[in-house]
């Protein structure tokens, strides 16, 4: 069970401003600076802890949605604060993990969670297919073709972008605390993987992780397998630990960080061209 160490807390605004749901229902995505001329795309799959009002809380605690099980806390904050810093256009997903997992295969059982870190999940068991077809229809289905979209007009442009998948991470984990600030993600394209790691690496007092907390050979990550490995983009998802991004101020000063770590990546390694790795 992920044991959380904190409650966030807004400093300057509404902790739901990246919440896509004004006026009721959540738009199934956003996105951001959509002509930003950057050779970058933002993907944020667990940006919102919103439901569609038809679905409550699909029976857990209210507070249990303001929880790492709900969405990844202070990643839209950090993703949308790239987006201008790096003039690059971002996809965020507009919906709680808990309705369906972008980042996990509509056929693994982990999409649609009865479970998530001990919490039952009761709106989600025993779901039928057409439930199911439903959801994958209405959300996931359209944020992914969104993200498609987008890449394709880079595509278009003769730019081969870099996908940046931005997530974070609980500090503390089955009563472990979790040393790293940030953790890089990759499997077998080190292109952008090689100069992120060294440029944190030469920054004093972070802690970087190389395929840590989590890791890229895990089957759950549906987003860069979909997006990057199998279309042969250079890619990288970056886990950021909660409790240093858990503010708007702390948002701010971690897109700074990341954002001058992913110009050097560019400068270093780029411009890219379409490569697919194989095992």
């Amino acid at each position: 069970m992920v044991e959380d160490s904190f409650t966030p807390v807004a400093d300057d605004a509404d902790t739901d401003a990246l919440d896509i749901a004004p006026d009721g229902d959540p738009a199934p995505y956003s996105i951001l600076n959509p002509d930003g001329p950057a050779p970058v795309v933002l993907m944020c799959d667990h940006a919102s802890r919103v439901l569609p009002q038809a679905y409550g809380t699909l029976g857990v605690d209210e507070a249990a949605l303001w929880r790492h099980i709900a969405w990844d806390i202070g990643a839209a904050d950090v993703t949308a604060r790239l987006a201008t810093m790096l003039d690059a256009p971002a996809v965020l997903s507009g919906f709680s993990r808990l309705l369906i997992d972008c980042n996990r295969s509509v056929e693994s059982p982990t999409s649609v969670p009865e479970e998530s870190d001990g919490v039952l999940v009761p709106g989600n068991r025993n779901i039928d297919d057409a439930e199911r077809a439903f959801r994958i229809a209405s959300y996931f289905r359209p944020y992914h073709d969104a993200a498609e979209d987008v890449i394709a007009a880079k595509r278009a442009q003769g730019i081969v972008p870099a996908i940046l998948s931005m997530h974070s991470f609980t500090p503390v984990m089955n009563g472990h605390e979790r040393p790293w600030h940030v953790g890089l993600l990759w499997h077998l394209d080190d292109r952008l993987f090689l100069p992120l790691h060294n440029y944190f690496r030469g920054m004093h007092g972070i802690v970087v992780g190389d395929n840590k907390p989590y890791h890229a050979h895990s089957p759950h990550g549906y987003s860069m397998a979909s997006h990057s490995e199998q279309t042969g983009l250079p890619h990288i998802l970056f886990e950021i630990r909660q409790d240093l991004i858990d503010t708007h101020h702390g948002a701010e000063s971690w897109a700074n960080i990341l954002a001058d770590a992913i110009n050097h990546a560019l400068a270093e390694s780029g411009p890219f061209d379409i490569k697919v790795y194989s095992e």
